[in-house]
Formats: structure tokens, C-alpha cells, sequence
């Protein structure tokens, strides 16, 4: 049987980073369902569609998680996308496009079909709260806002984009995935807070290690 691990938190905390690297380790599969949602707001980006467009377009998307030398790649209408995601763009219109109920309906069933087949780490905003309510081990990844907007800074290289700006874009993403009316973002009761403000990743890492570690053997 497989165990899933749901790891929440909002923008900028290290989730994606974290939960690939950890997974990587430990022979899991990583499920980074941001990079789903990220997927259809690039479609509509590309294609101009507002939320009712996007609603009628939504059979012609194609998304795909391929696992490529244990490194997972998004493939969106047969083309690797990867890279193309991470843009500021694509973030702040994934945050609109996740609260739309029909694009988390059109994905709700390929990260539960991931889930049911594979030992998974996957993170996201509502994974303990509304994807795997019934996960092995739920955790709540946070860090301060100024923390994660000076990480998200440090990732910036074309320097077209302040630090304030950064932090104003965290700010307002938090907002809009707390305040959104469907799957807001919030802690599941039964998950572990990590706040890893002033955390190295390394000690994030084997932080989040030692739980799964510990769910593995509860499971016997």
C-alpha cells in the first residue's frame, strides 16, 4: 500500500524545492501539483483566455509528469514546459487559476490517481485540506514573508525586479490563496507545522526526513 506524504504552505517557503530533493532521497515519487496548476495558467496566458474561456478550452489540455533520471518534467500539450512555468507571470495567474472550481476538478483526478499508485511526496496549498485528506503524514511548510521574498530575490538573476516588489508579489499571493473561496490555503488540523525561517535546506531536509521516517515505521 502506498504512503503519501502532503506537504502545504504558501508561496516562496521551499516546497517544491524540499519535497523533489527529499523524495529524490528517498526513492519517492515528487508530485508538484503548482507545477499543474501552473501549466493551465501558462495555456491561458499563450492563448489570451480569461476564467470562462479557459473553462471551455479545458479539453484541449494535455498535462503530463514524466520522470526523467528521478527529475520530474512537465509536459503541457506535448511539450516540455518545464522552465517555462517559473515565470512571475505564470505565478500570480496560477494563484487565479487554482481558485477556479472546474481547473481544480480537471486536476483533482490525476493527483489522486498519482497518489493511489505510487509512494508520493506532493505539495501544493490544500493537499492535507482537500486533495489527500487522508495522507501518512501532512505537513505545513511556512516560513516569514521576508524570509521567502529574499529567498525568491536570490533566485532572480536578470535584476528587472526589486526585492520590494518581490515581497509585495509574496504578500499579495498570500492573500489570494488564503481569502479564494474554494481550497483556501490553511493548515490541516492534524498536519506538523515546520517554519523554516533561519533554516539551512539541509536541515530542512533532514527535518522532513525524520517524519517520514518515523510514518514508515508507524506503517510497520
Amino acid at each position: 500500500m502506498s504512503i503519501n506524504i502532503a506537504v502545504d504552505g504558501p508561496a516562496g517557503a521551499g516546497k517544491s524545492s524540499i519535497a523533489r530533493a527529499v523524495a529524490e532521497e528517498i526513492g519517492y515519487i515528487y508530485v508538484d501539483t503548482g507545477a499543474l496548476y501552473r501549466s493551465i495558467a501558462l495555456y491561458s496566458i499563450e492563448n489570451k483566455l480569461e476564467d470562462e474561456s479557459l473553462i471551455n478550452s479545458l479539453d484541449k489540455i494535455n498535462i503530463r509528469l514524466e520522470f526523467i533520471d528521478k527529475c520530474q518534467h512537465v509536459v503541457l500539450n506535448g511539450s516540455d514546459v518545464s522552465d517555462k512555468i517559473r515565470t512571475p507571470d505564470v505565478s500570480m495567474r496560477a494563484s487565479r487559476v487554482s481558485a477556479i472550481p472546474k481547473v481544480r476538478e480537471f486536476l483533482f483526478g490525476l493527483q489522486k490517481k498519482i497518489a493511489a499508485e505510487n509512494n508520493i511526496i506532493m505539495d501544493g496549498r490544500d493537499i492535507g485540506t482537500v486533495v489527500l485528506p487522508n495522507a501518512d503524514l501532512k505537513i505545513f511548510l511556512t516560513a516569514s514573508a521576508e524570509e521567502r521574498a529574499s529567498r525568491r530575490f536570490k533566485e532572480m538573476t536578470d535584476g528587472s525586479i526589486t526585492y520590494e516588489q518581490v515581497l509585495e508579489d509574496i504578500k499579495q499571493r498570500d492573500y489570494n490563496d488564503m481569502n479564494r473561496a474554494i481550497a483556501p490555503l490553511k493548515q490541516a488540523e492534524d498536519a506538523v507545522l515546520l517554519d523554516t525561517t533561519g533554516m539551512t535546506i539541509n536541515e530542512v531536509k533532514q527535518k522532513l526526513k525524520s517524519m517520514i521516517y518515523e510514518t514508515e515505521k508507524s506503517r510497520g
